[in-house]
């Protein structure tokens, strides 16, 4: 049966498609950050390079991959 007929609630499905980019919350759910966190590091310029997608703003996987490999390093640079 349907749930809003049942009550039930369905379960959260993840998508097991990798994402090419993430939005600014995907990305701080991802690497466990808030948002408030991510804008700070950005002010400094120490958050992955962002691109816009009509009015959304996004980081590609790659700049998100090379970022997290320069903190596992111990860079200050993205």
């Amino acid at each position: 049966m349907r749930p809003e007929v049942t009550g039930r609630k369905l379960a959260h499905r993840v998508s097991t498609i990798e994402a090419d980019a993430y939005s600014i919350d995907e990305f701080c759910a991802r690497h466990r950050i808030s948002r408030r966190l991510f804008y700070k590091l950005k002010s400094e310029g120490l958050m992955p390079p962002t691109f816009y997608l009509g009015t959304r703003v996004l980081i590609s996987r790659e700049a998100a991959a090379v970022w997290l490999r320069a903190r596992e390093n111990g860079s200050s640079t993205a």
